[in-house]
């Protein structure tokens, strides 16, 4: 009964369905007209998609969207973090990314057909979306090729990185995911150690990571204890990422 239980609870959150405001010509968009999406779009064309477009507010842990609700746009993150979810065949919620501000999402359903959206998103903290028509902008990229090309090179880099998270999910061992987890944060990767931020709730990482909270606490306690990283709430410290990468392999 518990999981059909949380399924429900999951499913009957409220969700934001109104337009809040629309975008004004003075709102700071630089992080828009420089996302691949957008940056090659002539100043002109990118105005009108905007003026098409609205602004959502979302609080804590509203709903944007449901698994499987049609998807009549797509979204670009202004300010918060949301978090994509997906619930399995049990009730049970499973992280799939988390979504920060400059990020685009649901873009996939520009090509779609029929376009529904494939998981749930959830805002993490109060934030802002700009709500983008999909037929609005697919408009574009039937009347100017260029548009569709840039839109077609945004999606393989998308394609190379899930296959990423794929290969990092595919790694039986729960260390050896979250030590390459830890190493995709730091800016330079394995080169150069440095602080990183968790962009999720350590028990959503561990979700995002299909471990559960108290492995992933364990794995993290025993890095600590090694002194291969150094842990402050949400934020950690690694000196040494190729000492992390040894013990991983």
């Amino acid at each position: 009964m518990v999981p059909t239980q949380m399924a429900e609870t999951r499913y009957s959150k409220p969700i934001l369905v109104a337009v809040n405001k629309p975008v004004d010509e003075e709102d700071s968009l630089d992080a828009l007209r420089n996302h691949p999406l957008f940056r090659n779009l002539r100043p002109r064309d990118l105005e009108e998609l905007i003026q098409q477009s609205r602004r959502l507010r979302l609080g804590h842990h509203q709903l944007l969207y449901r698994q499987d609700m049609p998807a009549h746009h797509f979204f670009f993150v202004i300010s918060g973090r949301l978090r994509l979810y997906r619930l399995d065949s049990s009730g049970i919620d499973r992280t799939l990314d988390s979504i920060a501000p400059g990020d685009c999402f649901a873009e996939v359903m520009i090509y779609a057909e029929p376009p529904h959206y494939a998981c749930y998103a959830e805002a993490l903290k109060s934030s802002e979306v700009l709500m983008i028509p999909v037929k609005a902008y697919r408009e574009l990229l039937d009347r100017f090729p260029e548009y569709a090309r840039a839109a077609l090179g945004h999606y393989a880099m998308r394609a190379v990185s899930r296959f990423h998270d794929l290969e990092i999910m595919t790694v039986q061992n729960a260390r050896d995911r979250l030590i390459r987890y830890l190493i995709d944060l730091l800016p330079n990767g394995a080169e150069e150690g440095g602080e990183v931020e968790l962009p999720l709730p350590k028990c959503l990482v561990a979700s995002r990571l299909a471990m559960q909270p108290e492995t992933f606490s364990r794995i993290l306690a025993e890095l600590k204890s090694n002194g291969l990283v150094r842990v402050n709430r949400s934020r950690l410290f690694i000196s040494d990422p190729q000492r992390l990468i040894e013990i991983s392999q």
